[in-house]
């Protein structure tokens, strides 16, 4: 809504129906994106699908009822699935105790929202994020290379997997290698135009099953699954025993929670609304906490399934619900269509899901970012792939604030200023002013900008740009800014331009243009509309103000 109205909008039902529509195929298009998915993560975390798709089930449905995103869709994702796993491998003889942990981890996560925490998590450093991603991503495409050429996966971290290729190589199983590179390719390399109708990885899936079934018959599939209910488990734990679950526990509560309101922001950006940290972490809680009642993996907001909803429509809970149930509904009457499935597909599914986590921005232009953030990122990266994931992100959390604290100590505090600008639109007095529609708004980046400042950054600016023509961006007074809100900043960019908004970039000192260019914030705006000061945008936005109205008379 414009921040010059006050008036609420009136019912229409047309607009009602419309998102109904929106809400009912974002629902479908979700289910269809999340049932390769929970079925891989399943395999991958020793569970098996079973407990994958109940995962997604639980979490899906409860995370959307209860959460603070209402586009936002949950389910198992590959930072859950590695901690999942490694607790796995440690309570092998008693996933009861396993699942005690994902409860616990879910108790937790409600406590951190009702405590009204879920605003902190959000401060974490992108640089640790962008080195625990990548981390991330690369156990994830390590674990799998094996069961890609149709091996039995080697037991070990990242190291002993590594360990095991060269005879993996010798002793390949051509049949599964085969499908296995045949669902890769369909992954990488499906049209984007389609990937909203048809999701690469669901094309994957059909295609190599069908090549398996009719061409390849020795081809190892995930085999029978036991379709109807879950069993329930009740929690299992002795109180002198009870830190040896408890550290575990807050293990995938902090992954979920930062997990989740990652993808939250996204959603932010994309359907320009503001999440409520809080409610999302307690609605995240009570779908881990169900996740674990069933038996199934724990989960967070996922991003793929996020932004499918999002483009296919979906803008309320009621989209996460439907997903769910729609899940519930193939496992219970149709559990049966996944049993032909070969593993060597839900591998290549889940090489190019480790692909994707990797912060690919960071990684490509770690010789122009500033050191300091290089540092925190690597040393991330390297304690997520060589030791606990938790004690990863504690470390990269204290390596940032150290450095945060160092470069920004005694900085004034900083803040977004958003100015409708009346003045473009030529009324002699605001009584004369559509407040409904102000063409132009400018938005001054006052001070410095940094971690804590990047999601305000990100709610100030995405949540209103639909009210517009043309937004300037004003940096005349930003006196530093570092890699969490150029981030952010960049997100806003990308929804900016998705809307089809001209965008003007004005007043950026050589200190912040040169963050801001190191991660590529701009590189979608075109050179003309970057400019040297505020009195030049305003010109430039008169001319692109000028070229709008012709072209509007010119269609009518």
């Amino acid at each position: 809504m414009n921040p010059l109205s006050g008036n609420k909008q009136s019912f229409d039902a047309g607009t009602f129906v419309q998102r109904c529509i929106g809400n009912l195929f974002g629902g479908i298009t979700s289910a269809i994106v999340m049932l390769p998915m929970a079925l891989a993560f399943g395999v991958a975390s020793g569970l098996g699908p079973l407990a994958g798709m109940y995962g997604a089930i639980a979490v899906g449905f409860f995370a959307a009822l209860f959460g603070g995103t209402p586009a936002q869709i949950s389910g198992p994702t590959g930072p859950m699935t590695v901690a999942m796993t490694a607790i796995v491998t440690i309570y092998a003889d008693s996933l009861a105790s396993a699942f005690t942990i994902v409860m616990l981890a879910g108790v937790i996560q409600i406590f951190l929202g009702l405590s009204r925490l879920g605003s902190f998590i959000q401060y974490t450093s992108y640089s640790v994020i962008a080195g625990f991603l990548t981390g991330i991503g690369l156990i994830i495409i390590v674990l799998h290379i094996n069961p890609w050429l149709g091996v039995e996966v080697a037991s070990g971290g990242v190291i002993q997997q590594v360990a095991t290729w060269g005879n993996a190589i010798v002793n390949i199983q051509w049949q599964d290698f085969s499908v296995g590179v045949i669902a890769l390719v369909i992954c990488f390399f499906w049209p984007k135009k389609l990937r909203n109708y048809l999701p690469a990885p669901l094309v994957a899936m059909t295609v190599g099953t069908l090549i398996a079934l009719f061409f390849l018959p020795d081809v190892k599939t995930i085999g029978s699954i036991p379709s109807g209910m879950p069993s329930l488990y009740t929690p299992e734990f002795q109180w002198n025993s009870f830190a040896d679950i408890l550290s575990p526990a807050v293990m995938i509560a902090l992954l979920g929670s930062i997990d989740s309101l990652l993808t939250s922001l996204v959603a932010d950006t994309k359907t320009r609304t503001r999440h409520n940290p809080n409610r999302e972490l307690i609605g995240q809680g009570i779908g881990n906490l169900a996740a674990g009642i069933v038996g199934g993996l724990p989960g967070a907001g996922a991003t793929m399934g996020t932004l499918t909803n999002v483009g296919a429509g979906g803008r309320s809970r009621v989209s996460g619900m439907i997903a769910a149930l729609l899940l519930l509904g193939l496992l219970v009457w149709f559990g049966g269509i996944a049993e032909p499935v070969p593993i060597s597909v839900l591998a290549a599914v889940l090489i190019r899901v480790g692909v994707d986590i990797i912060e690919w921005r960071y990684v490509t232009r770690l010789l122009v970012i500033r050191r300091e953030y290089v540092v925190v990122m690597l040393i991330t990266f390297f304690m997520t792939i060589l030791f606990d994931l938790i004690f990863a992100v504690a470390l990269g959390i204290i390596v940032a604030g150290i450095v945060q604290s160092r470069r920004l100590g005694g900085a004034e505090l900083d803040s977004v200023q958003s100015i409708p600008l009346i003045n473009f639109l030529g009324a002699k007095n605001l009584d004369e002013i559509d407040t409904e529609h102000v063409p132009v708004c400018a938005v001054n980046l006052r001070g410095r900008f940094s971690v804590g400042s990047s999601n305000m950054l990100a709610s100030a600016i995405a949540a209103d740009i639909v009210a517009h023509d043309v937004i300037i961006l004003n940096f005349e007074e930003t006196t530093d800014i570092d890699d969490s809100a150029a981030i952010a900043l960049n997100d806003v960019v990308v929804s900016v331009r998705e809307a089809n908004i001209p965008l003007i970039v004005s007043g950026q000192s050589e200190e912040v243009a040169g963050v801001l260019s190191s991660l590529r914030v701009f590189d979608t705006i075109p050179d003309e509309h970057i400019v040297a000061d505020y009195e030049e945008a305003t010109k430039l936005a008169r001319e692109l103000l000028s070229q709008l109205a012709i072209t509007e008379k010119q269609v009518s």
